[in-house]
């Protein structure tokens, strides 16, 4: 498989160590909700301390999803700069997918679950986590990577999509952290109450069924996406399941504790540095 293999930038952060930051175009094939197979490039971001001894474990970070194709047009080039460094600090490899339908990578919005009253959920997480999937397959082939020591993570759409990874269980993948996952929501036409909630929770519960991975769930009291009854429902219909999840519930955070992970890192770092020490993975203040 050709990668288009771009070094885009390598900052000093400390006398001896350095972050380096890496692209590349990888082919991959989605079906939509219709049924629709759909074949793009998808742009990649990694990250990585370059005094940390490979193999490095792996990190994959998936974004959220803007209400709008403006937004998600926007969106640019998934970096999380701020919370990839913080991570390749502490070890991991990180890899950022900017998917299908967005920013620099384009394409036709692949996500689209349809319908406020009637959203499609399942299928569109699965075109997300297939996008995954295969990125997860081609970093696997990295000398640079340990390939049984893997975390999934993301925000928003991205936190969903992580749970629904989870609930694949794919090789190496060791744990997942969701932070305020979740889909349907619109802060401003109709706050704390996403389109086609009982479908929600009801994706959630079917993830429980077969996620057997420990999991994070980070959420705040003012997610003006969700509100704060919703997520707790989600984690204990995923629980009821079967699954296993540790679930964290921040007070309020800015005017929209949805943002928690972009604009507080401070409150969340410590919280999952806790959750990735357990699991096995040295992780410093």
């Amino acid at each position: 498989m050709r990668l288009a293999w771009l070094l885009a930038a390598a900052l000093s952060f400390n006398v001896h160590a350095k972050l380096v930051e890496q692209q590349f175009d990888l082919p991959v094939r989605v079906t939509n909700a219709w049924g629709k197979a759909v074949e793009h490039p998808m742009r990649v971001t990694l990250f990585f301390d370059d005094a940390t001894p490979a193999p490095r474990p792996l990190l994959l970070l998936n974004h959220g999803r803007a209400v709008d194709a403006a937004g998600r047009a926007a969106l640019g080039r998934a970096r999380s700069a701020d919370a990839s460094r913080w991570l390749a600090e502490r070890g991991f490899l990180v890899a950022l997918p900017t998917r299908i339908g967005y920013g620099v990578t384009g394409g036709e919005d692949v996500e689209d679950s349809g319908n406020c009253n009637n959203r499609l959920y399942p299928a569109a997480y699965r075109a997300a986590a297939d996008e995954s999937l295969q990125l997860l397959d081609n970093l696997r082939q990295r000398d640079d990577v340990a390939k049984d020591r893997i975390v999934v993570m993301g925000q928003s759409f991205g936190g969903a999509t992580a749970v629904t990874l989870a609930s694949l269980n794919p090789p190496g993948v060791v744990a997942a952290i969701n932070f305020a996952g979740g889909g349907g929501g619109n802060p401003k036409e109709h706050p704390e109450q996403p389109c086609s909630a009982p479908a929600l929770k009801r994706l959630f519960a079917s993830y429980g069924q077969t996620a057997r991975m420990p999991m994070l769930w980070v959420y705040a009291e003012n997610d003006r996406y969700f509100g704060p009854a919703l997520p707790r429902d989600w984690v204990q219909a995923f629980r009821d399941a079967g699954g296993v999840a540790e679930f964290k519930q921040f007070p309020p955070h800015g005017e929209d504790g949805h943002l928690l992970f972009a604009r507080f890192p401070q409150a969340w770092q410590p919280v999952v540095a806790d959750f990735l020490r357990r699991q096995g993975f040295t992780i410093t203040d």
